[in-house]
């Protein structure tokens, strides 16, 4: 969509400074941990306030904008606001506010050791995703992904015990790698062939000029698509399932708000921005992609089927559920991008539920494996009743958000004519039920174990099961009333 106004903004600089604000405060109030978590609280209300007044702005046509650093022409540190920008930044926000009081919860409740370092990494991670989130361009967007990485590294090695630093150092290992090995030259490149690394307002043309060379910008897309690794594609991906060694929450914010979705975001801004629906489709770079990406949706839910361990589960479940966002917009047609973008959103509340759970289920019963779940839904109704909702949105089935991006895909699919695509998604949506109904049949009507009473198992406190049941209902509600979020989307479209 070609934006009528482009406005200075700098409630833009706001809403980055407040949750690193909100990390130095931490920190500065260590040792009191009523203080400690309040400013994590009400930070992550006040970033929430901040993005949702942009909205009126950006639904009204405006693009808002603030250049911070001018490097080199056509290489600044700026920020802006469009409507796929607050895609990311409602779900960034907004979870993070959700996520906080998950944290106090879980963390008091184990009596978790580094409490602040916890809190205060976690916000950084916030700052890195509303980074990117509000990129104007390659560069700003770069700049604030490395920053990501580095910010939750603290977070993935959390335990410091031996599997915790050698989770951790497969995590930024192959972050950084491809980062440096793949991202950076392809921004290089980028820049020498077009002058600029600014995106575009509309996702139709692209930045790269009618006479480039084919095989070089061929390439520099696989780069990209590549390089994001935070996306999860195979063989990309063996750095999200090794980070599972984290605590709960961290694995809730790995794989519904900050790394995951950041490089789902960056990979899609980039293919739709910088290289364009035209050029894809002239190039012929959307159809493989879709296809390249369809082998990751189906072994991701092969291996999640022979995983015990809920988290080792939840996170192939991951690794599955990311590709949909990039097959979706890889078609190139109007319901493919609409049903890939607005699963960034779908995904993140239904996923961030299921790890919610998956904590409250160690914290209360200190079960890990889905095998020793059998009958735990008697002692714990709201907990597994919100698995099963959470489950169903990642199957695909109504009312959840999960059927809003299984229709568009499957429709998307159809007007590109991919008879393939339809039955990767129809064989993925049979293996994620394959997979995912066993953990609440067993909860509900498995029997539990002589040998294990329910003796002293019940709900997880309060400050977990709400953040829970508010997640869960959120998931509920935007696959029933989709319009809200879809008016982005379909701004982006145009």
């Amino acid at each position: 969509m070609e934006t009528s106004t482009v406005v200075s903004s700098p409630s833009l600089l706001l809403a980055l400074l407040i949750p690193l604000i909100g990390s130095i405060g931490v920190m500065l109030n260590g040792k009191n941990e009523n203080r400690r978590e309040a400013i994590s609280s009400i930070a992550s209300v006040i970033l929430l306030a901040i993005v949702c007044s942009l909205i009126p702005s950006v639904l009204a046509g405006k693009t808002l904008k603030l250049t911070m650093f001018q490097l080199l022409p056509g290489v600044s540190v700026t920020l802006r606001a469009d409507a796929m920008s607050m895609i990311f930044a409602l779900v960034a926000s907004s979870l993070w506010t959700i996520a906080v009081y998950y944290s106090m919860g879980y963390m008091r409740t184990l009596h978790e050791h580094a409490q602040t370092r916890f809190n205060a990494c976690f916000a950084l991670a916030i700052f890195g995703a509303i980074g990117v989130a509000f990129s104007d361009n390659l560069f700003t967007m770069y700049l604030f992904y490395e920053i990501v990485s580095i910010c939750t590294y603290p977070l993935v090695a959390h335990h410091q015990d031996e599997e915790g630093y050698s989770g951790a150092r497969k995590y930024i290992v192959y972050l950084t790698t491809t980062a440096k090995a793949l991202l950076l030259p392809a921004l290089i490149l980028i820049y020498v062939l077009t002058g600029t690394l600014d995106f575009p307002t509309n996702i139709k043309t692209g930045i790269f000029p009618a006479d480039a060379n084919h095989a070089l910008v061929t390439l520099l897309y696989i780069f990209c698509l590549c390089g994001f690794a935070k996306n999860g594609i195979m063989p990309f991906h063996h750095w999200l399932p090794g980070a599972m060694v984290a605590p709960t929450p961290v694995s809730a914010l790995l794989h519904a708000v900050a790394v995951v979705k950041v490089g789902v975001f960056c990979t899609t801004r980039t293919m739709l921005y910088v290289f364009g629906v035209d050029t894809m489709d002239a190039l012929n770079l959307g159809i493989p992609t879709a296809y390249f990406v369809g082998f990751t949706i189906i072994m991701a839910s092969v291996i999640a089927l022979s995983k015990d361990n809920l988290k080792s589960r939840l996170a192939y479940s991951t690794v599955s559920q990311l590709s949909y966002i990039i097959m979706g917009v890889a078609l190139l047609t109007p319901n493919g991008i609409e049903g890939g973008l607005i699963h960034i959103v779908n995904h993140a509340f239904s996923k961030i539920t299921l790890f919610f759970c998956a904590g409250a289920i160690y914290v209360a019963a200190h079960k890990k494996f889905i095998s020793e779940l059998d009958g735990l839904g008697k002692t714990m109704p709201f907990t597994f009743a919100a698995f099963a909702i959470a489950s169903l949105s990642m199957i695909g089935a109504p009312p959840v958000a999960g059927f809003i991006t299984k229709w568009d895909l499957l429709v998307g699919s159809i007007q590109a004519n991919q008879i393939g695509i339809l039955l990767i998604l129809i064989t993925s949506t049979m293996l994620n039920a394959a997979y995912f109904a066993p953990i609440t049949y067993r909860a509900f009507f498995g029997k539990r174990p002589a040998t294990e009473p329910f003796t002293g198992i019940k709900e997880a406190p309060l400050s977990m099961l709400i953040p829970i049941l508010i997640a869960c209902t959120i998931s509920v509600l935007i696959g029933i009333f989709p319009n809200f979020m879809l008016q982005f989307v379909k701004a982006v479209i145009g």
